[in-house]
């Protein structure tokens, strides 16, 4: 099992835009350079990527909520 961290403060985000599809689901596949969500600052969107490779098995936060560097956002296995 795998953790993938915030590396940033913002506002997380699990769709590119409000009527697009979530970047991944539970259950998703997902490699190094996977974009699993955005995180944004400022007026700024940052990709935030697996960094593992593996399937997505939790996500750790909710749409829009705020997160600190450090923070658990998903679990890979």
């Amino acid at each position: 099992m795998a953790e993938i961290l915030s590396p940033i403060p913002g506002t997380f985000y699990r769709k590119p835009n409000p009527d697009a599809a979530p970047f991944v689901e539970v259950g998703s596949k997902v490699d190094e350079d996977t974009t699993v969500c955005l995180v944004e600052v400022m007026k700024t969107f940052n990709e935030i990527k697996a960094g593992y490779k593996g399937s997505i098995v939790a996500i750790k936060v909710d749409n829009e909520q705020f997160v600190n560097p450090g923070d658990v956002l998903f679990i890979v296995e």
